[in-house]
């Protein structure tokens, strides 16, 4: 059966979506989203139910972690704005 490539697709986007994660970019989640989606297709082209469960199940756990880092961000600015608002209101005119 062909799978127009779409195999190649999901592994190379998953791969480099894990590289990114790994260097805390975010971006990564953008990517394995992206990889998740192929995967879904793959799932639906091979009639693999458990492929396509599993990849859902993923997704929502990626979308989870892209709000997840986005609110522990903006805790952390933040924590470093109260921190140096602190400072200058310490310092001696």
């Amino acid at each position: 059966m062909n799978y127009y490539g779409i195999d190649w697709l999901a592994m190379l986007l998953t791969v480099l979506a894990i590289y990114l994660l790994g260097n805390k970019a975010r971006y990564g989640f953008v990517l394995m989203t992206l990889g998740n989606v192929c995967w879904v297709t793959m799932g639906v082209l091979t009639d693999s139910m458990a492929m396509i469960l599993a990849n859902l199940i993923f997704l929502t756990m990626y979308v989870r972690g892209w709000f997840k880092w986005a609110s522990e961000a903006a805790s952390y600015n933040d924590a470093q704005i109260s921190r140096l608002s602190a400072s200058m209101r310490a310092r001696p005119p």
